[in-house]
């Protein structure tokens, strides 16, 4: 199979219809906070205990197509020998894994941030390859000020997230473009929206440069909504209305997904506005999602390190996919909930 081959075959796989995918490559201090909510010590065993529980919920491929990894789970076994992301591929469930080396204040960018790790890409890609891992994520941070981003930003940000994609399909893997406009702020949605055009027509524009398939790629993205400080809530249909505008504008009909973030919002709010998203007229891309918290958080609860929890803890996380799965096609209502 030519790396063709395998970046068509990987695409098809995670972009379809009704499913999504699950964000599970969340780094140790942030599994750490989400662990010390519930009562659980994170140990790397107890991380281990927890991620071969959601990746082995039963029908939870029926909803998810993917799942992105971090390098630790993509390394560890279940209790049986079997390894985590050939749990995860048994279940039609596509293995990914999370590249990025995190990120850092930009130099001469006051506020800004910047995502670290392009060295040795290529190198380690081909590692994650053997290991099963079919498509890789990047995350890059913006935050919205009355000066942030600035255009020193946003431009190198960019830069960053495509020859992270380039690198990626050079090996054979699908690349997730994550560029995280971040909620936290009193910035109304207007600016936000803003925000979003700005940083996202950057990220193609350099993807270009780069010679970045559209078509073997996914784009990531923050829904456009008012900052978390404002203290007011857009409806459904006003997050709906600013997304689209923005995307229709900027990203190009070649891209085949778009797969939101949740960034912040609760599991409720983000099933939510995504049905929004998907409930009026038809786009050229298919919108799902590639939820974390939003989808592992009820599941978290359930579980709370208990092993007799396991089978309600997955109950938890299915329930959410399908949810998902159907504000993916326009169908979900909030009284699906109980």
């Amino acid at each position: 199979m030519t790396i063709q081959d395998e970046l068509n075959a990987t695409i098809k796989a995670l972009v379809q219809p009704g499913r999504g995918i699950l964000a599970a490559d969340e780094s140790n201090p942030t599994i750490a906070k989400r662990f010390k909510a519930v009562g659980v010590e994170s140990t790397e065993e107890n991380r281990r205990q927890y991620r071969s529980l959601i990746l082995g919920a039963e029908g939870l491929g029926e909803f998810v197509s993917g799942v992105i990894l971090f390098e630790e789970t993509l390394e560890q076994h279940a209790d049986d020998g079997t390894a985590l992301a050939s749990v995860a591929a048994s279940q039609g469930v596509v293995p990914g894994i999370k590249v990025d080396k995190g990120k850092g204040p930009m130099v001469n960018a006051p506020g800004d941030e910047i995502t670290e790790g392009l060295d040795g890409l290529a190198g380690r890609l081909q590692h994650y390859k053997e290991l099963g891992a079919r498509f890789a994520k990047w995350r890059n941070v913006y935050h919205i000020t009355d000066i942030n981003p600035s255009r020193t930003a946003i431009e190198a940000n960019a830069e960053v997230l495509a020859r992270y994609a380039a690198i990626c399909q050079s090996c054979g893997i699908v690349p997730i473009v994550e560029p995280e406009v971040l909620i936290d702020g009193s910035h109304t949605i207007e600016r936000s929206a803003d925000v979003n055009e700005a940083v996202i027509s950057e990220v193609f524009h350099a993807l270009r440069r780069h010679r970045v398939e559209l078509e073997t790629m996914i784009l990531k993205p923050s829904m456009v909504t008012p900052g978390n400080a404002t203290g007011k809530k857009a409806s459904p249909e006003e997050v709906a209305e600013h997304t689209l505008r923005v995307f229709r504008r900027v990203v190009p009909a070649a891209v085949p997904g778009i797969n939101f973030l949740s960034g912040g919002q609760t599991p409720e709010e983000a099933t939510l506005n995504l049905n929004a998203m998907n409930s009026g007229s038809a786009q050229p891309w298919n919108l799902s999602f590639s939820y974390g918290r939003a989808l592992q958080e009820p599941a978290q609860k359930a579980w709370a390190g208990i092993s007799s929890n396991r089978e309600a803890a997955q109950a938890a996380l299915v329930k959410r996919a399908r949810l998902n799965s159907l504000a993916t096609l326009g169908r979900y209502s909030a009284d699906l909930e109980d």
